[in-house]
């Protein structure tokens, strides 16, 4: 899809024009208010459409009326829903030239109006034989051209992410996945086995060992002169988990190739950083590995020693992505950075509690942990605070080692996140878990099943606005 900003979008020959109504008011099309609000009564509540032919009196052929709902309660996150709501019955029309003319909107919706369309426009047909033939070729729209760009940019990235993620495993690969990293032209370092072993990465490693899939530890920089903030974005890398020696029934096994999503994230963000130049040095790390139940597999019972010399007691090998993240997170506080941001589908328990309507966030620096609320907010995805509290440990307390990695059911997801916290060191640091958002199982908003390109468009817009 191409999005192309003119001056009057009803000027253009298009198969469908887009016209706009709000609750309470006409549009600016005199054929939409004559048929569909004053003849059939058309509300235009949010996300009604309402699509009728112009029989060869217009430029375009048709005419769609999208719904918009209350005119106090429109936003850009709403502008960016009713856009692809659009797109997606363009589609269904098999329109390949859709123009939009938007009016009465009270805020710039150049941004909001471009990702929404970049996003509907995504799907994961890689393997299909029969490829989809009805994709919108192009979309004219009265925007600003420089914020349009930028959607575009970030809209690429999300859709790298979710291609990597909605990605089988026997594909997406630790090495693969190094591969990809050393692609992007930036200062980038892959660890091996032996490598990692003399860094002390004990945790990470145990966790590979009962697979053929060798594991990989990324480190990808982006540098520039001066820079206003150093920030390190840690992505867990599970590209494929059984559950290990603790297994997982065959049906949660399904879609284990999202635990990677994390790192799909990572490298969905260090794919377009610098195409932004931003004035932010930003390091991309990834440790990857599969979660496999191999004759080396390490056990319950087992006690790892992390790359900051903690102890850690296997209470369950299902439990895994924590002891990948606490070895990434030791790395990562030895860079000198500001700011430690990770992400990983961790926890059932966040799914529990949040459902796929938020991911959930918690850190050591209520300023940090505000700034990505917001940041997430203005974005269309949604954070919620959850608690860290230190009473939260003692369920991962051991007998014979500093720590267990999994404890009672109970508030999950904070013991995970003060387990990981254990792994960082004089640096803020925010842990954002999207286990629920990061793989959906039917559409949501703007978004299809599947992959859902979690955490892409706040942390570069979070970098961006540092």
């Amino acid at each position: 899809m191409e999005i192309k900003v003119v001056q009057n979008a009803k000027t253009i020959e298009a198969d469908i024009l887009v016209v706009n109504k709000f609750e309470g008011e006409n549009t600016t099309n005199e054929l939409a208010n004559k048929y569909a609000v004053e003849q059939d009564n058309f509300k235009g509540k949010f996300g009604e459409t309402y699509l009728l032919p112009t029989y060869g009196n217009e430029v375009y052929r048709k005419v769609l009326v999208l719904g918009l709902g209350k005119k106090e309660e429109f936003s850009p996150n709403k502008m960016r829903e009713a856009v692809a709501k659009a797109i997606k019955k363009a589609m269904q029309m098999e329109a390949k030239k859709v123009a939009f003319s938007l009016n009465g909107i009270e805020f710039d919706y150049s941004e909001q109006f471009a990702m929404g369309a970049f996003i509907a426009d995504y799907a994961f047909d890689k393997y299909k034989t029969e490829k989809r033939d009805n994709k919108v070729k192009e979309v004219f729209v009265e925007a600003n051209e420089e914020l349009v760009r930028k959607a575009e940019k970030i809209a690429a990235a999300m859709a790298f992410t979710r291609n990597l993620a909605n990605e089988p495993a026997q594909f997406a690969t630790p090495a693969e996945l190094a591969n990809i990293a050393c692609d992007f032209g930036l200062d980038t370092k892959i660890y091996d086995r032996e490598e990692c072993e003399k860094m002390g990465m004990g945790a990470f490693l145990a966790v590979g060992r009962g697979s053929a899939e060798e594991p990989k530890f990324i480190h990808m920089k982006y540098s520039c002169e001066n820079p206003k903030k150093k920030i390190a974005i840690v992505g867990k890398g599970i590209t494929f988990d059984s559950g290990g020696l603790d297994i997982k029934p065959a049906s949660s096994m399904l879609t284990m190739k999202d635990d990677m999503s994390g790192a799909a994230c990572v490298l969905g963000i260090m794919s377009i950083i610098k195409e932004f130049h931003p004035q932010v040095e930003v390091h991309g790390i990834i440790a990857a590995c599969e979660n496999m139940p191999g004759g080396k597999a390490y056990k319950p019972g087992d006690i790892l020693t992390a790359k900051n010399g903690k102890t850690i007691e296997i209470d369950n090998t299902d439990a895994e992505g924590r002891l990948t993240l606490a070895d990434a997170l030791c790395y990562a506080c030895e860079l000198g950075v500001d700011e430690v941001i990770d992400l990983a589908t961790l926890t059932g328990a966040c799914m529990v509690a949040l459902g796929s309507n938020a991911a959930g966030i918690m850190g050591n620096d209520e300023e940090l942990i505000k700034n990505l609320i917001n940041t997430a907010e203005r974005n269309g995805e949604r954070y919620w605070q959850l608690p860290l509290w230190e009473e939260y440990f003692d369920s991962l307390k051991s007998d014979v080692a500093d720590m267990k990695n999994s404890g009672l059911r109970w508030g999950g997801a904070s013991a995970a996140g003060v387990f990981l916290q254990k792994f960082v060191k004089d640096v803020k640091w925010a842990h954002i878990d999207i286990a629920g958002v990061a793989f959906l199982d039917k559409p949501q908003k703007e978004l299809i099943k599947g992959a859902s390109g979690a955490g892409v468009r706040t942390l570069i817009n979070y970098i961006l606005e540092a």
